[in-house]
């Protein structure tokens, strides 16, 4: 009997109907460009567990350790975020990995702490209450984003790369601050080298290169710096081809206040960014982010993070930079992101792979972090330039939440005289300065019954009006 055409497109319709991002592509292609995704993003990966491991003195071995865990849980927020399940996951191509927000909070725990064996330990416990209580607000916080507008987030992710560019800058001088040679010519020249060579394959190449410009950088200022006798092969020569982040490796976590609040200041900054994200990605991939769909997405991001510590990793938040990523490629199927998460997840059981990070040389780490955190500050600016600085109230709470944020970068005693726990709060310039913005963006945006804004910025140098004299 011959089939109707209506019958026909019926037959059809499921596969035509089938949206980008739930494509499974061919196997080889998908691995390639899950691939792809993971060079983009590595850089970023293992940066904090970098710094935080120099921060508590961690040896290479130790140093390589943590670095494993955090790819490996960076993998298993992924596989949450693109795969989920239940009411987990935005199910969106996003690419979770450790937060750049949770670092200079993480470093000022770190230096409040007496003992350093209890510094990670404290951190663990703080991640895991703040992403805990993260997944239970994420119903109520998908609502209330319209308190996070572009003011707030713009100043937050600027004040994230700037506080972290001295730890750049602390990388170019050389691995140990005790050192006779900390700071000399030698250290400073391989970290202009590798800088330069970022910027010139950021500059002269396009796609895949373009985008790996970091890690290539990376490559080239190691190996430019074994004549300078520099390079350490010995992390790599130690790990071992296959190992398993073993569960509290460093210790049972700790449950401190002051540890606490500042991380879940940290989890509200990644919350927030999270949002904005999924809410760009949306839009990228033509399937826009509805309120489900953020309250999904947060419920992985802030699960993934109260389960990472578990393996020794640290918070977990979307990765933007692979949105861009996807924004070129076109190539939108959640699938192969989640590739990429298995890649991680390989990595983090590979301590061998882990370790080559531990080989890069500070300084030449220090000449790519200028780039890196520096993209992280001109991101911010960029969304400050959407922040409707066209008002004189958003002008003054960045005004405001800027200076209150960078005390502790200028000033790092500035708070010498408070108790220590209010300590690792305050020396963080990313939580006062959040902190900050919101209150401000409350008072000024929110309350009350705001008066007609006038519309022109009156500059803070400008004269205002003539004052009436009474004689």
């Amino acid at each position: 009997m011959a089939t109707h055409p209506a019958s026909r497109d019926e037959a059809r319709q499921p596969a035509e109907s089938t949206h980008p991002v739930d494509e499974k592509l061919p196997a080889l292609k998908m691995a390639t460009s899950g691939l792809q995704h993971v060079a983009a993003m590595y850089a970023g990966v293992v940066a904090p567990p970098l710094i935080v491991g120099a921060a508590v003195g961690l040896s290479g071995t130790e140093l390589t350790f943590l670095t494993g865990a955090c790819l490996f849980t960076a993998g298993l927020a992924t596989f949450l975020q693109t795969l989920g399940i239940w009411k987990i996951g935005a199910r969106l191509p996003f690419v979770n990995g450790v937060t750049f927000a949770g670092v200079a909070p993480m470093t000022a725990i770190v230096a409040s702490t007496k003992d350093k064996s209890d510094a990670l330990p404290i951190i663990f416990g703080a991640v895991i209450v703040a992403g805990l209580l993260g997944f239970l607000a994420a119903p109520v916080f998908c609502k209330a984003v319209r308190f996070f507008p572009p003011v707030v987030t713009g100043t937050v992710i600027t004040l994230i790369g700037v506080s972290l560019l001295p730890v750049a800058f602390g990388w170019a001088q050389g691995p140990n601050p005790a050192a006779h040679d900390y700071g000399s010519a030698k250290f400073l020249t391989l970290a202009g080298i590798t800088l330069v060579i970022v910027l010139l394959l950021r500059r002269f190449t396009r796609g895949f290169v373009k985008q790996i410009a970091v890690l290539l950088g990376l490559i080239a200022g190691t190996i430019i710096a074994i004549p300078f006798g520099v390079t350490d092969f010995g992390p790599v020569a130690d790990a071992d081809v296959v190992g398993f982040p073993t569960p509290f490796h460093f210790g049972a976590p700790q449950f401190h206040v002051a540890a606490i609040v500042s991380m879940c200041v940290v989890m509200v900054v990644s919350m927030t960014e999270s949002t904005a994200d999924m809410l760009a990605l949306g839009e990228v991939v033509e399937r826009p982010a509805n309120e489900e769909t953020i309250k999904a997405g947060l419920r992985a991001d802030t699960l993934g993070s109260a389960l990472s510590p578990l393996f020794n990793g640290f918070m977990c938040s979307a990765f933007a930079q692979n949105i861009g990523l996807v924004a070129m490629t076109r190539i939108r199927s959640r699938f192969v992101v989640a590739f990429g998460g298995g890649f991680l997840v390989l990595m983090g059981l590979c301590p061998m792979a882990a370790s080559l990070i531990a080989v890069v040389p500070r300084p030449v780490l220090g000449g790519a972090g200028v780039v890196l955190f520096g993209s992280v500050a001109a991101s911010g600016i960029q969304t400050l330039a959407r922040a409707g600085l066209d008002k004189d109230n958003n002008v003054l709470i960045v005004a405001v939440s800027l200076a209150v944020g960078v005390i502790p970068i200028t000033v790092p005693e500035f708070y010498h005289a408070f108790p220590e726990t209010a300590r690792i709060v305050l020396d963080s310039g990313i939580s006062t300065g959040c902190v900050a913005a919101v209150v401000l963006n409350l008072v000024f945006n929110h309350l009350g019954k705001s008066r007609k804004e006038e519309r022109d910025v009156t500059h803070p140098m400008e004269a205002g009006e003539e004052i009436a004299v009474v004689h």
